[in-house]
């Protein structure tokens, strides 16, 4: 069971709070966050879109697609493998996935209104909430690093964020294995930036291994909670803190079942990287 850390802890309990954070960051690199404000019927509302935007014929998928967008938009089955020490013949990952970006950004693509009226304004609505959570977990994090709570708020890392929503599908039935003899719904990898939010509907798959620079690798299953979110630290964040707080590595592993997800990545404004870098070390 992952360490699970309450996001509505009083002012008199952030220090608390922050250590038992710093205590999650150095041991594991995941946590559960409980408490977190975020509205159940969003939660749903936004589950529901993802899979009627999932469910539509790829020919009106693919025109949202990436290649138009860039790192905007959705992505097929197989178009994305994210294990980079695997082999170069691996098919790719099992999974969908559609990416939002900054609101404010032109390059965002969104599905027709004729087909799905209320897809934009939810998945705006979710990325504005997730994004006030975000904020709030970086001052409790500068916190757990001994550092004044709105350290990453004053170098300006979250003036303006490069935050991402990720939209996951993983379907049910499996295609053909690769040479190794497995399909992953999302091979092994680290997130490369600050911090990560998911949210699951439930069916199982997730895993983490702890110690990825051993072998071979061990790997635990990720429990869900009911109401909570799963957030991880990225390469960025263990760079930042020279190692001391974790980025771990995880995957996906298929069951069987249909599993949809939702990562919102929250990184920083690029230009405060290097001066972050220098401040933190």
């Amino acid at each position: 069971m992952l360490p699970v850390i309450d996001l509505s802890s009083s002012s008199e309990d952030r220090i608390s709070t922050a250590h038992s954070i710093r205590q999650a960051c150095t041991d594991y690199g995941f946590f559960y966050l409980i408490n977190h404000g975020v509205d159940e019927q969003l939660l749903q509302n936004v589950f529901e879109q993802s899979r009627l935007f999932f469910s539509l014929p790829l020919e009106d998928k693919m025109k949202c697609s990436r290649n138009i967008g860039g790192d905007f938009g959705f992505s097929p089955l197989y178009a994305e493998n994210l294990d980079s020490s695997s082999s170069s013949k691996t098919k790719g990952d099992s999974k969908e996935t559609f990416h939002i970006g900054p609101l404010q950004n032109q390059l965002n693509q969104w599905p027709s209104q004729d087909l799905l009226p209320s897809w934009r304004s939810v998945m705006e609505t979710y990325y504005t909430s997730l994004l006030s959570i975000g904020k709030k977990l970086s001052s409790l994090i500068a916190l757990a690093l001994n550092l004044d709570d709105h350290f990453f708020h004053s170098i300006g890392a979250l003036d303006k964020p490069y935050a991402f929503l990720r939209l996951l599908h993983y379907p049910g039935e499996m295609g053909d294995s690769d040479e190794d003899g497995v399909v992953y719904g999302a091979s092994a990898h680290s997130d490369y930036g600050m911090i990560t939010l998911l949210a699951t509907d439930g069916v199982p798959g997730l895993q983490v291994c702890r110690e990825k620079l051993k072998h071979p690798r061990t790997w635990e299953n990720v429990n869900h909670v009911k109401g909570a979110f799963i957030v991880n630290l990225g390469d960025l964040m263990e760079r930042w803190t020279n190692c001391l707080f974790r980025s771990t590595l995880h995957r996906v592993m298929p069951t069987g079942k249909e599993r949809y997800s939702m990562a919102f990545f929250l990184d920083p404004n690029p230009d405060c990287g290097r001066m972050l870098e220098k401040l933190l070390q």
